[in-house]
């Protein structure tokens, strides 16, 4: 027998999103994970709101409704909160009733802005650490280190010579046209007019030259979680000055670290072994800074197998987290990050990179507790 096409709207509904949502969805393992993180960051949270005025977005609705964004790969803030507004489940993890309105795009942007040029997204970064070292999925004992290109949030057209003087009105202010040819555009002669700190890079001989930022991971190379990340101007040293930042904060003396060859540098190599850590990067077959009593070991090849989990996270990040070129990179004046400690040079959206990588880690963190709850059945 068919059934009929009904569609009469009921005023009211005796289920709430608690019991709409299955038991076994992976979003409530996630949103058990980040209410036992929230709660330790409490008191921060009070000490960064007035006691005054109206209130705000609560910053663990923001931060969840972030880590939404990145776990299911919606591109902007205007269809995040559309997609909040109807979805059951979203309304759940979040911690909203059917009947709270949503926030408008604007406010919540500007929420999440002021939240991340807090140190908020570094201590949610850290806490989630915090709560893999207690599972015992972080090892202190081998990493990996590499770094990619992120794509920054402005145009090719506004790489302009920095001597150039005021131009004349654009034909078309939306899309204006501009003539390139011939001229050789570089970093110490040119710069972004929308994004100054965006630098042109490209990543290879013969791929586009693009306006980026670079950003860098270390990886635990034993449960493939990411221990530390920033982000930093695209220079041609960006990758070995960022890693030896990582790895002072967060990669203890005895350990191991793997890299490509673009690692296999006679100081970068220096600097890594008066951390008193072995460098087991990829040797380059001239002028190598890796002999045989590295080489020789088993942990060298074991680390050289390793080290290509790290493109997995650079590839999340990208394809599902949002980190580029969907999302692009946003300008902030901060400085660089890593682990709460904040050297220069500066660093572009390290409160991004710190939600996006922590999305990540949760999922890496749910994919090692079940496997290891299967081991154990």
């Amino acid at each position: 027998m068919r059934g009929p096409d009904e569609q009469t709207n009921h005023m009211f509904s005796y289920l709430s999103p608690e019991q709409r949502v299955r038991a076994d969805h992976p979003l409530r393992t996630i949103r058990a994970m980040t209410d036992r993180v929230f709660a330790e960051l409490s008191p921060r949270f009070t000490k960064m709101y007035s006691d005054m005025g109206r209130p705000s977005i609560p910053p663990e609705q923001l931060l969840r409704a972030l880590l939404l964004q990145s776990l299911y790969t919606v591109r902007s803030e205007r269809l995040l909160m559309e997609e909040i507004d109807y979805s059951v489940l979203y309304r759940w993890f979040v911690g909203l009733s059917m009947d709270d309105p949503i926030w408008s795009p604007t406010t919540f942007s500007k929420s999440r802005d002021r939240l991340l040029e807090s140190d908020i997204a570094s201590a949610f970064f850290d806490a989630v650490i915090g709560q893999a070292r207690e599972a015992g999925l972080l090892s202190d004992e081998h990493f990996t280190v590499d770094g990619t290109l992120l794509e920054a949030w402005a145009s090719l057209k506004s790489f302009r010579r920095k001597d150039s003087g005021p131009t004349p009105p654009p034909d078309d202010p939306g899309n204006p046209t501009v003539n390139f040819h011939g001229e050789s555009r570089r970093n110490d002669t040119h710069q972004s007019t929308t994004d100054p700190d965006a630098r042109l890079a490209r990543k290879g001989q013969g791929r586009e030259a693009k306006l980026s930022y670079a950003g860098h991971v270390l990886l635990d190379n034993r449960h493939g979680l990411v221990a530390n990340v920033c982000t930093t101007p695209a220079t041609g040293t960006a990758e070995r000055e960022a890693a030896q930042l990582l790895l002072d904060a967060s990669a203890p003396p005895g350990s191991t670290v793997g890299g490509d060859k673009n690692f296999d540098v006679h100081a970068f190599v220096a600097a890594v072994r008066a951390l008193e850590i072995t460098p087991h990067v990829a040797q380059k077959a001239k002028g190598t800074a890796i002999d045989g009593r590295t080489t020789r070991h088993p942990g060298y090849a074991i680390s050289q197998q390793k080290r290509k989990l790290i493109e997995q996270v650079f590839g999340w990040m990208k394809t599902v987290g949002g980190a580029a070129p969907r999302r692009r990179t946003r300008r902030l004046d901060r400085d660089l990050y890593r682990g709460g400690v904040q050297p220069h040079p500066p660093a572009h959206s390290p409160g991004e990179g710190n939600v996006t990588s922590t999305g990540h880690r949760v999922v890496r963190v749910m994919a090692n507790t079940h496997e290891r709850s299967a081991h154990a059945g």
